[in-house]
């Protein structure tokens, strides 16, 4: 297993690019499954930090999906032969405005593999760097981090929970419900079972109940900025740490700086558990 997981390096440096829309459509339906009230978009209004993430969607043909519901391994990500695959963090600058109406060139590459030693055995980390252009240029640079891991031991013990890093001067609750999973999971064309599909989740992965997908824990910590922010978000660098659960209350906080530049961030679960950390820098 060594050698064959030090192979995926060979990945490093595999680069592919793609052309997608931010429609009036789609803006309006991630609007919906934030709950926002928003007037109907409207060509050449700005699309909120973060809003890029439904950009993109990898699509591939159903014959192409793995047992998990992802696109099977070794198209542009490597072939990673451990079962578990979950989103664990990103980093992203805004370099210029993505607009309604605009074309999105996206231009991605890998740019690490990194094989580790956990708690619970093996797990790699593929970084891929994408930076998508507008028609005035650079607007979106950002690194993501996607982790592969070994099946749970059963019994096995959960790890230390981890308290939020400060004190909330911004906070909101939100419950997630299989409704929301599934409008987030549909908007980015997302099939990884563990957000559907109880039985799956449940049985083959082992976890108590659907997994809130990381993503969109990473958009409703961009959101919470975009509320309370005094100026838009220039960067921001998030780690998801512990998974969320389906009908189970999280707590978004976020603690700002004195000169209201930077601010902590975070997400916790029920049993206010870290779930999330981020930091953000603003304009």
């Amino acid at each position: 297993m060594d050698t064959k997981l030090e192979s995926l390096k060979d990945w490093i440096g595999q680069r592919e690019s793609a052309v997608d829309y931010v429609t009036v459509p789609l803006v309006q339906r991630l609007a919906a499954t934030l709950d926002r009230d928003d007037p109907l978009p409207k060509a050449g209004d700005p699309l909120p930090a973060g809003w890029h993430a439904v950009l993109f969607p990898r699509v591939v043909r159903h014959s192409q999906i793995g047992p998990d519901g992802h696109p099977r391994r070794g198209d542009f990500l490597p072939p990673v032969p451990l079962p578990r695959r979950m989103f664990a963090g990103k980093r992203v600058r805004f370099a210029g405005e993505l607009r309604v109406g605009d074309e999105v060139r996206r231009e991605s590459e890998i740019q690490n593999v990194a094989i580790k030693q956990g708690r619970t055995g093996q797990m790699v980390f593929v970084t891929v760097k994408t930076d998508l252009h507008s028609p005035r240029g650079l607007a979106v640079s950002e690194e993501q981090d996607i982790v592969y891991r070994e099946e749970p031991t059963p019994g096995a013990p959960a790890p230390a929970p981890q308290p939020a890093p400060g004190r909330a001067v911004w906070s909101r609750v939100v419950t997630p419900d299989p409704v929301l999973l599934f409008r987030y999971s549909a908007l980015t064309f997302n099939g990884h079972r563990i957000h559907y599909d109880l039985p799956y989740v449940t049985k083959t992965e082992g976890y108590p109940g659907l997994v809130m997908n990381g993503g969109l824990t990473t958009l409703l910590i961009f959101e919470l900025a975009r509320t309370h922010a005094s100026t838009p978000v220039a960067y921001m660098s998030s780690r998801n740490v512990r998974p969320l659960f389906v009908n189970r209350p999280i707590t978004l906080g976020a603690e700002p700086s004195v000169d209201n530049r930077t601010a902590t961030l975070w997400a916790t679960d029920d049993e206010g558990a870290l779930a999330l950390t981020a930091e953000a820098e603003f304009q």
